[in-house]
């Protein structure tokens, strides 16, 4: 066991989480008096957003999940750090992480909490074998096996029904996610891999969309709503609302309508879009301050983010319950800001500033080639409008100009072509 201590060091900040909140928080201390400590359970920042566009072959991990030290080399007040953490002693101002047998305690004056969260089964964890997520690299290029590998397996098989169910993909969650998910089924299928198979028609495949509420991507509004899902079904997407995934094995899923019928969808693939659940590290958190947290296990923080008794600790992104917010990327990048400039004005003697205000710039969604969807205050776009400001977006935040110019190349073979 190693411990980081020296009297004479400045003021020292750890990060817990390379995601969103995590990294701008560490960019944001870039020029403050302090040294900061990175600590992540791996080695790289994930673009979530995009993940689905890694599982349907759009992407390369390495576009998605830049090393952290690559991002952070340059700033000499950082410090990045592999490990699990498994502890936070708020009293002694300490985080223990392991990695491979190796623990490692850290001292902290400032703590910053940006763990993210995982994927949510709602009690049913059991699905996650045969229904991935889409939260880590791994789980896309899991993903991406099952997709394609599909494909292959149907063209060697001989039965029909059995094809059939090759051919079928279900996806769990009317949220952006599983709305950007099976938009980029419905696409691979009918552009993706056009006259690639000499046994099947790539275009006969039948992607299922599940949403246990009443519309898809609920939170942008009716209108959008009604606009997203007569896309999906241009598409040849099955879009099936107010219907509850209630089994789900390597064969297929069972769904339940809202009058109670059960229906059976044999469906060899599947993936899980639907819920989402906090870091455990919310627990640990919760127990040492009291502080209440809700059924994702999400922590109420105070309005400048802190926890109860604890001002030096701050609680960002996916993590954190506060009205107003939602578990989208620009939360976090400005609680990660809010956090960091928080830090930065109490070393130089300035009074604490106004409590965190959320900006928020809109919500955006696509749903295949050059249609989108984009909810901004009042306005609402939808179509090729809406897709363009998609692309801008995502490129703005996508770290680094070589993987913007990367991504960039594998869109314009994508989506003026049809190369994967």
């Amino acid at each position: 066991m190693t411990t980081q201590t020296d009297a004479a060091t400045p003021h020292r900040v750890v990060v817990i989480g390379s995601g969103f909140g995590g990294l701008f928080a560490t960019k944001a201390l870039q020029r403050a008096p302090v040294e900061v400590t990175l600590i992540d359970r791996t080695s790289h920042h994930l673009f979530q957003p995009l993940l689905y566009q890694v599982a349907t072959g759009i992407l390369s991990t390495g576009e998605m999940a830049p090393p952290t030290r690559e991002i952070l080399r340059k700033q000499r007040n950082a410090h990045v750090v592999l490990g699990d953490v498994t502890s936070i002693d708020l009293e002694a101002h300490r985080v223990t992480s392991t990695v491979l047998g190796r623990t490692r305690v850290i001292p902290y004056d400032s703590l910053i909490v940006a763990a993210g969260s995982g994927q949510s089964y709602f009690g049913n964890d059991h699905f996650a074998e045969f229904a991935p997520s889409m939260k880590s690299i791994d789980d896309a290029l899991e993903l991406r096996a099952r997709i394609f590998g599909a494909y292959e397996i149907a063209e060697l098989e001989d039965d029909e029904k059995a094809r059939a169910a090759l051919l079928t993909f279900v996806v769990v969650g009317g949220g952006p996610t599983g709305v950007e998910m099976a938009g980029q089924l419905a696409e691979l299928s009918m552009r993706g891999l056009r006259q690639e198979f000499r046994t099947f028609d790539p275009a006969d495949s039948r992607v299922v969309l599940v949403e246990a509420g009443p519309a898809v991507l609920g939170g942008y509004g009716e209108k959008l709503s009604a606009k997203t899902r007569r896309a999906l079904e241009k598409l040849g997407v099955e879009v099936r609302v107010n219907t509850k995934v209630v089994g789900v094995d390597a064969a297929g899923v069972d769904l339940e309508d809202p009058d109670k019928s059960l229906e059976r969808i044999e469906a060899v693939t599947k993936v899980w879009a639907a819920g989402v659940s906090s870091s455990p590290l919310g627990g640990i958190l919760a127990e040492a301050t009291g502080a209440a947290r809700n059924r994702a296990g999400q922590l109420a923080v105070g309005p400048d983010l802190t926890l109860p008794g604890h001002p030096e600790v701050f609680v960002v992104g996916d993590m954190m319950q506060l009205p107003g917010t939602a578990g989208v990327a620009q939360v976090a990048i400005q609680g990660g800001r809010f956090a960091a400039g928080r830090i930065a004005g109490r070393l130089y003697g300035r009074p604490d500033a106004a409590a965190f205000h959320y900006r928020d710039k809109g919500m955006l969604a696509t749903i295949s080639r050059f249609r989108a969807v984009a909810s901004i205050g009042r306005l609402e776009v939808s179509g090729f409008p809406a897709w363009i400001l998609w692309l801008v977006v995502h490129l703005f935040y996508i770290v680094g100009f070589r993987n913007r110019l990367s991504v960039v190349m594998h869109w314009t073979v994508s989506f003026l072509g049809r190369g994967r």
